[in-house]
C-alpha cells in the first residue's frame, strides 16, 4: 500500500478523552473512531490488525480440531427464559423488541443458542466430542464504558462451545482449550498467564482466566513470577493425546496465579518470597467447563452406548479478538508510539523515501515494493511529499516492526537502511539482503 493512497487519519496531539496508552495510541494512529460511548468504527489500518488477530484465533482454532460456524447478534429472549439467564444477567444485555412485539436481545454470549442448535441436530454419543465455535460481535451494555476497546460496549469476540458424553472428555476439551489459547497468545507476542478465576455470569466451577500483565489492568493480581517465564514455543502438542495436553495445562496452572477474586493468601505465602509479584492484568480470555447447567435446562441429550439418554456436558471458551488490540499495545508501545510484535502487525515493513521526486530514490523504493510483495510480504510505501522527520514520525506512531530508509547518500553505495522498531538499531545492506532479511524475520510467523 503507498501512504499516499492510504486513508490513515493520525492525530498529531492526545486526545484529551483517552486515559490509557492503548485508547490514546489507537486514536492517534487513526485506527478507530468513537461513534458512540463504549462503540467504534474500525478505520482501515486498525481493522487490518483485527483481521490478523482474528486470523491467527481461526488458525489456532483448526490446529486444535474445533470447527467454525456463525451465529446472528440478534438473539430471541425466549431461548434466555429456558435456561433462566434472562432476568438474571442484568442490566449489561440490550434487551429489544421486533415490529411484532417479539422479545430479542442483542446477544453478549451464545451459550442458549448453540445449545438449541446441538438439540435440534445432534442425538447420540457417536457425534461426539464436538467443539463449534464462532467469531461475531457482541454487545455489553456497560454502565461506564471507558478505555477504548478495552472496556467498549461492542466487541469482537471468539466463542467456543464443547459437548461431550461425560465429565472426562468434557475436562479434555477444557484442557485442549487452555493450550490453543497458550499458542494462540504466544503467537501475538503476549504473555498471557492462565489464572484461577470467578465463573460470573457464565457459572461453573471450573474456569481460568488469560491475563496479560499491565498496569492499566482492571483486575488485581497474585502470582509467581517463574509463571511468566513459561513458555510453549514450538514444541508440538498432539490434541487428541489427553495425557500430553494435560501435561501442558498441569505446567501452566500449578505454579501460584490467581485473581483477586480466587486469591488464597495461605497459598501465596507458600511462595518463594523473592518470586511473589502483585500487579494487574488485562483480561484477554477465559474457558470454562459448566457441565450440564445449560443442557439440563434446554433439554439437550445425547443416548449413550447402552441406550440410557443422558444430558451433554459442556463448556464455553471465548478470547477478546477486539480488546486484543489494545491489550499488545498496553504490552508493547513507547513514548513515540505502538511497536507490534511481528506475528499481527499491519503491514510487515514501512519504506521511507527521504528524497521523494528523485529518480534514483524513487526507482529504488518501487523496486524495494515489488520485492517485498514478490515474496508475500506487504509493505507501507510512505510516497508522499513531506520531510524526513515527519515520515519518521508516522512510521514509528503506528509501529511496524521494520523500517526501509531509503536515501540517495545510501544509494550512493547501493545500500539501504533497515531499521528495527523495537531496539532502534539499524543496518545498512543492499535492498536484496534487506529483502532476504525480512523474509527470514517472518518465516516463523507465516
Amino acid at each position: 500500500m503507498r501512504l499516499s493512497r492510504y486513508f490513515l487519519p493520525v492525530l498529531k496531539e492526545n486526545p484529551s478523552e483517552a486515559q490509557i496508552v492503548s485508547h490514546r495510541l489507537m486514536l492517534r494512529a487513526g485506527m478507530i473512531r468513537q461513534q458512540a460511548a463504549g462503540i467504534y468504527s474500525w478505520l482501515p489500518l486498525g481493522f487490518k490488525v483485527l483481521r490478523r488477530i482474528e486470523q491467527i484465533v481461526h488458525e489456532e482454532q483448526a490446529r486444535a480440531g474445533h470447527i467454525p460456524l456463525l451465529m446472528p447478534t440478534l438473539q430471541p429472549a425466549d431461548l434466555w427464559r429456558e435456561s433462566g439467564r434472562y432476568d438474571d444477567y442484568g442490566q449489561e444485555m440490550l434487551r429489544i423488541k421486533d415490529r411484532h412485539g417479539r422479545d430479542m436481545l442483542y446477544g453478549p454470549t451464545n451459550e442458549e443458542m448453540i445449545t438449541d442448535i446441538f438439540r435440534s441436530h445432534v442425538g447420540s454419543y457417536k457425534d461426539l466430542p464436538l467443539t463449534l465455535y464462532h467469531i461475531q460481535w457482541k454487545f455489553r451494555d456497560e454502565v461506564r464504558p471507558r478505555f477504548g476497546v478495552m472496556r467498549g460496549r461492542e466487541f469482537l469476540m471468539k466463542d467456543g462451545y464443547t459437548f461431550d458424553v461425560d465429565k472426562d472428555s468434557a475436562l479434555h476439551a477444557y484442557n485442549r482449550h487452555m493450550v490453543a489459547y497458550l499458542r494462540t497468545y504466544e503467537r501475538m507476542g503476549l504473555t498471557a498467564i492462565p489464572m484461577r478465576a470467578d465463573s460470573g455470569p457464565i457459572g461453573g466451577d471450573d474456569t481460568h482466566e488469560f491475563l496479560v500483565l499491565a498496569e492499566t489492568g482492571e483486575s488485581e493480581v497474585f502470582y509467581d513470577q517463574a509463571v511468566t517465564e513459561l513458555t510453549l514455543g514450538d514444541r508440538a502438542v498432539d490434541y487428541d493425546d489427553r495425557a500430553a495436553v494435560a501435561g501442558v495445562c498441569q505446567e501452566f496452572t500449578t505454579l501460584y496465579a490467581r485473581t483477586d477474586e480466587t486469591h488464597d493468601a495461605a497459598l501465596f505465602d507458600a511462595v518463594p518470597e523473592a518470586r511473589r509479584r502483585v500487579g494487574r492484568g488485562i483480561e484477554v480470555g477465559q474457558i470454562f467447563y459448566f457441565g450440564t447447567k445449560y443442557s439440563e435446562a434446554m433439554g439437550a441429550t445425547v443416548v449413550t452406548a447402552d441406550g440410557s439418554r443422558v444430558p451433554v456436558e459442556m463448556g464455553s471458551h471465548g478470547i477478546g479478538v477486539s480488546r486484543l488490540l489494545g491489550a499488545i499495545i498496553e504490552a508493547s508501545h513507547d513514548e513515540k508510539g505502538i511497536i507490534w510484535p511481528e506475528g499481527v502487525t499491519p503491514f510487515h515493513a514501512g519504506i521511507v523515501n527521504l528524497k521523494q521526486g528523485d529518480a534514483a530514490a524513487d526507482a529504488a523504493c518501487e523496486a524495494l515494493y515489488t520485492a517485498l510483495a514478490g515474496v508475500g510480504l506487504e509493505a507501507l510505501y510512505d510516497d508522499r511529499d513531506e520531510r524526513a522527520g515527519a515520515k519518521f514520525a508516522t512510521m514509528d506512531l503506528i509501529g511496524l516492526p521494520w523500517r526501509i530508509t531509503v536515501g540517495p547518500r545510501g544509494l550512493a553505495k547501493g545500500v539501504v537502511e533497515l531499521t528495527s522498531r523495537r531496539t532502534g538499531d539499524s543496518v545498512e545492506m543492499t535492498p536484496e539482503e534487506a529483502v532476504a532479511r525480512l523474509v527470514g524475520i517472518y518465516a516463523p510467523h507465516r
